[in-house]
């Protein structure tokens, strides 16, 4: 028997925190030279264990990857976030920290098989080459890419690579076939998603992740709203799971007078050095609520914890995650990574936030699964705030530590309009391909985002083509009362994902704000 649809959605959730925590906080990555006390003889062991396993084990195994894992559950003994990332895996890792990589400039879905343009980057490599949303890449250096085998993966691949080396493409338009060769550039990874105003006063800002350009991102989006008359601001970190240190301060500065405390981090190699803000803030006056929940991790908790320490946000959500461990990035010879715990992180009240570890590496991020069963998500977990140690803010609210940022006022998950025909439709890209199909000749009937999200519904009718659509190309047959009971977020996701292909994240999230039950309520909390 099936439980409750809503299981997938912190399961879900978890796997997406998991890629976020991979990030991880970075400090200082540099190259270091490693010395190991006891000789080269102690630490040849490994390798002779490997040799001979090589030589002997009854099935063939992959030496390097046995090695590889073995450092891993190494590092995992030692705390949840030392992690060894090998030379292949960190070049994206880097990526993401970097928010930028070398490439062409467009967002695609494969859609019967075929690479199909979603999106263009304005002023991207692509968009300057001429090649236009709606488009269907057919070949890419010669090479005929239409077929069943051709996965996002390879796709990457091949159009993604340093900058300023070319690239061949054959698209489809129209009944047309064009060729184009695009220079690859420089691709920025945006980390502010979202920045909106929701009514004449309050903004929303949604932050997916902290890279090293997050911080200049958040104060080019804050500007904009305030100049857009933004007087108060609903900065949403729900499902952020973190990255780099010096751009959560960075954030955190421009809700802060100087010399206010931010955070600060000790560790027995590391030392001990506290983050102060500047007199540079920005939005020091401005009322703000920040959002959260079990997926806000690491630096998201970082401005959560200074905001709520220092009586500058009121915190609204569900439990953050619990990371209070500083990593810095260890290059290795080889290009690998070595991602090592060198301190731990306390609020400006000294809270360490750290929830406990054992050794069990597998547990520890089970506890999401936890969370979920003894219905945490739900409801406030009185026995945390009885156990917890309690700590005053300035103006005298208490605020607790050992394990996230508990919410100054909790949210409980919605699972309103939630069915196994919804889950079953979501784990496909029907919504997407949908949304694409719908746009083939509708791409330039709306002039704004605005005037979009204020006139265009979807229509019963439009459910329906939707649902035979989803049974035809993904076997995933109408369920009358799961349409039903979904129906309305159906609706509004559908109206999401065409908003995500004509305006990228900014449409989705406009969108999706209106029907949000966290931002809705955060939104009545700050009309007060």
């Amino acid at each position: 028997m099936r439980k409750n649809p809503s299981y997938i959605i912190p399961l879900a959730m978890a796997v997406t925190l998991a890629a976020g925590l991979w990030m991880g906080h970075v400090l200082t990555p540099h190259n270091t030279a490693i010395s190991l006390s006891g000789g080269e003889e102690k630490y040849s062991k490994v390798k002779d264990i490997i040799q001979i396993l090589n030589e002997k084990y009854v099935d063939s195994l992959d030496g390097d990857k046995i090695f590889e894992e073995a450092i891993s559950d190494m590092l995992h003994k030692l705390d949840p976030h030392s992690n060894y990332i090998p030379a292949s895996d960190f070049k994206l890792a880097s990526e993401m920290i970097e928010g930028k990589f070398g490439g062409v400039g467009v967002r695609f879905s494969i859609i019967r098989d075929t690479i199909c343009v979603t999106n263009v980057i304005e002023g991207a490599p692509a968009f300057m080459a001429g090649i236009e949303p709606g488009d269907k890449i057919i070949s890419i250096e010669g090479k005929k890419v239409a077929s069943k085998k051709i996965t996002n993966e390879r796709v990457m691949k091949m159009l993604k690579g340093k900058e300023n080396t070319p690239v061949k493409l054959e698209i489809y338009r129209k009944g047309k076939k064009l060729q184009k060769q695009i220079v690859r550039g420089i691709i920025p990874i945006e980390s502010i998603v979202c920045a909106t105003m929701l009514n004449k006063e309050v903004g929303y800002i949604k932050l997916d992740q902290f890279s090293v350009n997050s911080d200049t991102e958040f104060n080019r989006a804050a500007s904009k709203l305030k100049g857009q008359g933004m007087k108060k601001l609903i900065f949403d970190l729900r499902n952020n799971g973190g990255g780099v240190l010096q751009s959560a301060t960075e954030i955190v500065d421009e809700f802060l007078g100087a010399d206010v405390p931010i955070v600060k981090t000790k560790g027995t190699h590391a030392g001990e050095v506290t983050y102060k803000a500047s007199s540079k803030g920005i939005l020091e006056n401005m009322e703000v609520v920040v959002l959260i929940n079990s997926n806000s991790a690491s630096a998201s908790e970082i401005v959560a914890g200074a905001l709520q320490d220092n009586d500058r946000a009121t915190i609204m959500g569900r439990r953050s995650f619990g990371k209070g461990l500083v990593q810095e990035d260890i290059l290795l010879k080889d290009g690998s990574n070595l991602r090592l715990t060198i301190a731990r992180y306390y609020t400006p009240t000294g809270r360490c936030i750290q929830k406990p570890y054992s050794e069990d590496f597998d547990e520890y991020y089970e506890d999401q699964l936890h969370r979920y069963e003894n219905g945490e998500l739900y409801h406030i977990d009185s026995s945390l705030l009885k156990n917890a140690k309690k700590y005053r803010t300035p103006k005298g609210k208490i605020v607790y530590d050992g394990g996230g940022i508990m919410p100054d006022i909790f949210i409980p998950m919605d699972t309103t309009g939630l069915s196994w025909y919804f889950t079953d439709l979501r784990y496909t890209p029907a919504f997407q391909n949908f949304a694409f199909d719908f746009l083939s000749n509708k791409r330039n009937n709306w002039k704004s985002l605005e005037e979009f999200n204020a006139k265009f519904q979807v229509s019963d009718k439009m459910l329906k083509d939707f649902a035979a659509y989803s049974d035809k190309n993904y076997k995933i047959p109408m369920n009358s009362k799961g349409f039903q009971t979904s129906k309305e977020v159906i609706r509004y996701n559908l109206k999401a994902e065409i908003a995500r292909q004509l305006w990228t994240e900014q449409g989705y999230y406009t969108v999706v704000s209106a029907y949000d039950t966290e931002v809705l309520k955060a939104l009545q909390f700050l009309n007060k």
